[in-house]
């Protein structure tokens, strides 16, 4: 898989970066990307082999996701969210399954969605809420039995690619029981409502707007068939939900590094050298952060869950999202004035980079978890707030 998927995010990349400044500035979203994507399979990236899909680890995932980010940072954040449903339903193993206690229909049902993506179908995530942010626990969107299925009601914000995907991973409460959080995976069409907030500093073409429901579903879009297992899931699986977005902003880190070195070659600039040593530790930081996402990738794969593992996972999300803006800004300084300008690529580099330590989780909420396991506690369960 990994030389198919590779090459492919490699040749896309470039033209991902030709078209990244006009949808910037127009906080449009890239269709065209999407087409390219879709034509290269990339959309069955994480999708099962058996179900027609290339079977690829966390590991190559995130060596795609990479490449993908240094051409277009905001296409990479969005495919990552596709990669993060069709990842996390791919790795539902039958022993898995067994002891989450999920019905062979639901099994079924998953086995749909993950060929869909393998044919091309494309999903997002609409998990965030207003005052919520992405805490799973402090959802207010709700849902309750119906005659054939479940109903939805609420709203989501940040929800990336909204308008545009084919179906949302929708995290919401019971309305009985406000302790119980379920996912459902909900088709686009009505009874959906895209209401266009997105007007952002950085990802601008994300077309992360808010995204308002009130659908009901066929009874099979309760992921797992069980109710509340979307705790229990963050859990067993957070490389999803916190390293999956490292591998974007490594990619993006790197970016600014290769729009900053044409810079200054182009206007002579090279031969100072102190934009020389900004470059140099630039490029130092860029690798030192691409190798924790790596070992946290690696330690996914092999030792899923693993209290190890998921140090590796926080350490990875810290380091990714406090390596882009700080080396993004140091290149920026380093460039001068003149990549300031509105349409400067590495002006649009340093808004994305800005992105990387805001997205859940936080570097602020990262760091806190390590500090508590630095401690000997529990990071999950000993922090003043809940962490989902």
């Amino acid at each position: 898989m990994t030389v198919h998927a590779l090459e492919a995010a490699r040749r896309l990349a470039p033209r991902f970066a030709a078209r990244a400044a006009e949808h910037d500035r127009d906080g449009s979203f890239p269709v065209e990307d999407f087409q390219d994507l879709r034509e290269a399979g990339l959309f069955g990236l994480m999708v099962p082999r058996e179900r027609g899909g290339l079977g690829a680890t966390f590991a190559e995932y995130a060596a795609v996701a990479t490449e993908l980010a240094r051409g277009n940072g905001a296409t990479a954040l969005v495919f990552n969210m596709h990669a993060s449903v069709t990842g996390a339903l791919g790795a539902v193993t039958e022993e898995l399954a067994e002891a989450l206690g999920v019905p062979d229909e639901a099994l079924a049902a998953r086995d749909r969605l993950l060929t869909a993506a393998a044919q091309g179908s494309w999903y997002a995530v609409a998990m965030s809420e207003r005052g919520a942010g992405a805490r799973l626990s402090q959802l207010s969107t709700v849902y309750e039995p119906v005659d054939g299925g479940w109903h939805l009601k609420g709203s989501k914000t940040f929800c990336s690619g909204a308008g545009h995907a084919d179906g949302y991973l929708v995290a919401a409460r019971s309305a009985g029981d406000q302790s119980v959080v379920s996912q459902f995976l909900v088709p686009a069409g009505a009874g959906l409502t895209v209401e266009p907030t997105w007007d952002s500093l950085g990802m601008r073409a994300t077309a992360s707007h808010d995204l308002h429901l009130d659908v009901t579903v066929p009874g099979d879009r309760l992921l797992g068939g069980v109710e509340g297992l979307a705790l229990v899931v963050a859990q067993l699986m957070p490389h999803w939900l916190v390293a999956s977005y490292a591998a974007v902003y490594v990619g993006v880190a790197r970016a600014a590094i290769d729009a900053a070195a044409e810079h200054l070659n182009a206007r002579n600039l090279a031969g100072l050298p102190a934009v020389r040593s900004r470059l140099g530790r630039a490029d130092a930081a860029v690798a030192a952060a691409d190798l924790a996402v790596r070992e946290a990738a690696r330690r996914v794969d092999e030792a899923p869950g693993d209290a190890e593992t998921n140090r590796w996972v926080w350490r990875a999300k810290l380091l990714a999202g406090t390596t882009a803006a700080e080396v993004a800004a140091s290149v920026l300084e380093a460039a001068g004035t003149s990549a300031t300008r509105r349409g400067h690529p590495l002006e649009r580099l340093y808004r994305d980079a800005r992105c990387g330590s805001l997205h859940p989780a936080t570097s602020d909420v990262c760091a806190d978890w390590l500090g508590i396991a630095a401690l000997g506690g529990d990071p999950d369960r000993d922090g003043s707030a809940p962490r989902w």
